[in-house]
């Protein structure tokens, strides 16, 4: 069927990937021949130029040399750090950039409603195209931002009044898919260990519960253990006190975040028991160290790279007027199997 209608008019919103399709190349190619960049044969750039005018195609505006400000948290930073979820997502935001020739300046964002507001400076900077915001949840911050004035897009959070638009894994869905995969392997007292305060979170911690939900359970209080920091040494403690003071009343864990996980482990390990002979614990975000724990973990698989570059096409999209309304976008994750996880003991 066609994409143009009577008058010349799109009956649907043409795409970067109709224009390479009818043109014979790769989607890189086609954007980089309509954004005028070099590396493309004339007369394949011509093809494409022509191939877009007439499929209506709204031709972006080069975004070559332009700067992006990436506002990262106080708590992405301490990811950062910690382990390797941030880095990974700013890798492939950096890749991304780097393919399209816009620079990324960080600027750290500790307290988040002043410092967001300190951004407004760079408004006036013409050769700032927008506002990349890392794992900022903050209302105050989120509040000053929907009136920038140039696009904002959200890494790792969202806004709960859909004013911005935002990138995130599929966070409910990919807990509960954990929590149904545990499930699979005959587990009924499944633990959800986790550190509350963040939306992103609390959606983990809903999947969770929506697959309980969908067994009949409806009294998970006490199957939900919290830690105050994502240390591994908190959630050691915590699963090795409720072993101590309740029993092994559980035969799986699963958690908000790897550290945990790992953590989780090493609680189970020292109360006496086995990974996963007794006890089966499934983190979340498939880290590059998820292989190399003992044993190695099975967890849930975020595409963090992804996530950075998809966040940054996301923000070009609005720099070049098409992306109203407001967009949320949320990436698929994946069970990866490894040998934290086997049948429970009854099964």
């Amino acid at each position: 069927m066609s994409m143009v209608g009577k008058r010349g008019k799109p009956s649907r919103k043409v795409r970067l990937e109709d224009i390479a399709a009818r043109c014979g190349v790769s989607m890189s190619t086609a954007s980089r021949a309509l954004a005028g960049e070099k590396g493309v044969r004339p007369e394949i750039r011509a093809q494409v130029m022509e191939m877009a005018k007439a499929l209506n195609y709204s031709i972006p505006t080069s975004v070559t040399g332009q700067k992006i400000i990436l506002a990262a948290s106080s708590v992405a930073m301490i990811d950062y750090v910690r382990n390797q979820f941030t880095a990974q997502v700013l890798q492939g935001l950096h890749q991304r950039a780097e393919t399209l020739g816009i620079e990324i300046v960080t600027r750290p964002i500790s307290n988040a409603a002043g410092d967001v507001e300190g951004l407004r400076a760079a408004l006036a900077d013409e050769s700032v195209a927008g506002f990349l915001f890392l794992t900022i949840d903050d209302e105050s911050a989120l509040s000053l931002s929907r009136d920038f004035g140039k696009p904002v897009v959200l890494i790792n959070g969202d806004d709960p009044l859909m004013r911005l638009s935002s990138v995130t894994p599929c966070n409910r869905s990919g807990a509960r898919i954990g929590a149904e995969y545990l499930q699979s392997l005959g587990h009924e007292r499944i633990l959800f260990l986790m550190r509350r305060g963040r939306r992103t979170i609390e959606r983990r911690f809903e999947g969770w519960r929506d697959a309980l939900f969908a067994k009949g359970i409806r009294d998970f209080d006490d199957l939900t253990v919290e830690v105050e920091d994502w240390l591994p040494e908190l959630a050691a403690t915590a699963i090795e006190t409720r072993i101590a003071e309740r029993g092994l009343d559980f035969t799986a864990v699963l958690t908000a975040g790897e550290s945990l996980a790992a953590g989780a482990m090493m609680g189970v390990q020292k109360a006496g028991f086995n990974v996963p002979g007794d006890v089966s614990v499934m983190g979340m975000d498939d880290l590059p160290q998820a292989a190399f724990y003992h044993p190695p973990l099975s967890s849930i698989h975020v595409p963090m790279h992804e996530i950075g570059a998809s966040a940054l096409d996301l923000l070009l999209d609005a720099v070049n007027g098409n992306a109203t309304p407001a967009r949320r976008i949320e990436l698929a994750c994946h069970i990866v199997e490894r040998h934290s996880t086997a049948r429970a003991r009854n099964q």
